[in-house]
């Protein structure tokens, strides 16, 4: 047993001194380290971008440790006058864990390392070569002066990060934000950058490759992009969208001042925006009441700043991705508008951030809906009908336009005798803070109880209860006259002028007309009365029709008097002077 014992301890005393040779353990005494020395690498490197693969090897002598113990190698390419070589152009370890006496570049690594410090396509480089040597806590190093010329291309990333003071992510560059890249119908990448985001005055911001360094760096002015050049600020604080085009080397910051719902689902419909709430981090959003199109068809878009230019559409097969209609280009790429399946309130959310921008619709329907759906549902005022409402399912509507007033109370119920089952409202009929809209609609929750339902203003409502959801939605128009001269400035130059809703079904104004202009009834852009008889001062009208109003030949007062019929599809007008 001692004896094994006595082989053990010698076996790790031998054991130690060889990793002490060999694993470079704590130095022991007074030892030197001499200098590795470069063999000649030839006055000039050139790069071939045509043979991005070929390699470029360098050697040196070995460095030696007077104590044997273990030296290792790193090869770096700096700018010329380095004092130090922590951030060197390029770096690499020599093969065999850095034991070798040589080191392999290849073109493309040197060329990217290149770009990444600035020096531009096909131009000439000179940098230093240098060859370290490291042993325990000592360091000798060799070097010398080289050039090397560029490929002709310039290198373009594919992919690009926004880091700056001015940004949301500030100055972090490992928090720096992903722009969108954009692709042709091949599936090629264009080049071509976006981000939907704040920037903040006075402060800048810049491009970058990676979200770590070394990477390709651009700033610049003036909507020019240069690399490593100044940072890019903004006027005025506030959501910007920035482009980039590295094809052309330019960007453009187009300012945010809202993203907007327009469509069918917005009470000023086609004519009209919704603006959502910037929330930060590319995320717009808010909490709105939508409603259905009366035709059961149409939809909504969202667009910036109220201007067609800048629409932004569903794209056609996929449940919430979205595109801007005016970068379809040659994408392939097809879009529409976005429908809505039920009328209700929602929170609107769209993200324009990542490699694809989306929308969402969280339904806020929250109320408990009714029991039971009835078989029938009547609208009564003290024992009369007042409308008699079509079912659908779990839902009803009114067929037409129901002319109610502010100043009697309506019963709801399942029976024609109100002897049936009752419900309420938890609201005003026609309450809203834009009563002057074009289209004015909100909604209501359903409830099964007896009361009296009231309306905020008379008008002609079209009314519709979902007792699935507990939803009861109301809608009515408002009516204007446009007024425009059409050779001098035309439909562009109009004037509006509302009409008051005179119970049932009448719409009268007083105002002063200009003869020789053409004018129609107008709720952009679900009604448009058009004239059967142009010229005349009294007669039928037409929603859809195609002829405008011309019937003013003295300029002049008049009192204008419209009375639809309660599906808005015919009216009769008179024009009196005053």
């Amino acid at each position: 047993m001692k004896k094994i014992k006595l082989f053990f301890c010698a076996f790790m005393a031998f054991s130690l001194l060889v990793s002490c040779e060999e694993d470079n353990l704590d130095p022991i005494g007074e030892w030197e380290l001499s200098e590795p020395v470069l063999n000649a690498t030839g006055a000039a490197i050139d790069l071939n971008q045509n043979n991005p693969a070929e390699s470029f090897e360098f050697s040196w002598t070995a460095a030696e440790s007077s104590a044997r113990y273990q030296v290792r190698y790193t090869l770096v390419l700096a700018t010329m006058g380095s004092v130090d070589y922590n951030s060197p152009i390029l770096s690499k370890t020599s093969n065999n864990g850095g034991k070798d006496t040589k080191a392999t570049f290849t073109a493309s690594e040197l060329d990217l390392a290149l770009s990444y410090a600035g020096i531009i396509a096909d131009g000439d480089a000179q940098v230093e070569l240098v060859v370290i040597a490291v042993s325990l806590d000592k360091q000798t190093q060799d070097s010398q002066e080289i050039s090397i010329s560029r490929f002709e291309t310039e290198y373009k990333p594919q992919q690009l990060f926004l880091s700056g003071n001015a940004t949301e992510a500030g100055n972090d560059l490992s928090q720096a934000i992903p722009m969108r890249s954009f692709s042709n119908a091949n599936g090629n990448l264009t080049y071509a950058f976006e981000s939907y985001t704040h920037l903040e005055a006075g402060k800048s911001f810049k491009l970058y490759s990676k979200k770590a360094m070394p990477a390709h760096v651009y700033g610049g002015s003036e909507g020019l992009l240069v690399k490593n050049g100044q940072g890019i600020s903004v006027p005025e604080s506030g959501e910007y969208r920035l482009s980039i085009n590295l094809e052309e080397n330019t960007y453009q910051l187009l300012k945010i001042d809202y993203l907007s719902i327009v469509g069918d689902v917005i009470p000023n419909g086609w004519g009209g925006d919704a603006p959502l709430e910037y929330k930060g981090n590319s995320v717009w959003q808010a909490e709105m009441y939508l409603q259905t199109p009366e035709s059961g068809q149409g939809g909504f878009v969202f667009r910036a700043n109220g201007d067609w230019g800048y629409l932004i559409k569903r794209i056609s097969g996929t449940e919430d991705q979205l595109y801007m209609e005016s970068q379809v280009g040659d994408t392939g790429i097809q879009i529409e508008d976005i429908p809505l399946g039920m009328a209700g309130n929602y929170i609107v959310t769209v993200t324009l951030s990542g490699a694809a921008y989306t929308y969402n619709l969280e339904s806020e329907q929250t109320n408990e809906p009714p029991s039971e759906t009835p078989e029938a549902l009547y609208l009564l005022s003290n024992g009369a009908i007042i409308s008699t409402f079509e079912k659908d399912g779990h839902v009803f509507k009114s067929v037409v336009y129901v002319p109610l007033q502010a100043e009697v109370n309506y019963q709801l119920n399942s029976a024609s005798d109100g002897s049936g089952t009752a419900y309420l409202l938890d609201g005003v009929i026609g309450n809203s803070t834009n009563p002057d809209g074009d289209s004015v609609f909100g909604n209501l929750s359903l409830i099964e109880n007896a009361g009296n339902i009231s309306v905020a203003r008379d008008q002609a409502y079209k009314l519709e209860f979902n007792f699935e959801n507990g939803n009861a939605n109301w809608k009515y128009y408002n009516i204007k006259i446009f007024h425009w001269d059409e050779a001098g400035g035309g439909w562009d130059s109009r004037d509006e002028f509302l009409m008051t809703y005179a119970h049932p079904h009448k719409f009268t104004t007083t105002r002063n007309l200009k003869s020789g202009y053409d004018m129609k009834f107008n709720s952009p852009w679900d009604i448009q009365f058009g004239a059967d008889n142009p010229a005349a001062l009294s007669g039928a009208m037409t929603n859809g029709g195609s002829s405008n109003f011309k019937n003013i030949t003295t300029s002049g007062t008049y009192k204008v008097n419209i009375e639809v019929t309660n599906t808005y599809e015919k009216g009769t007008y008179q024009f009196i002077s005053q």
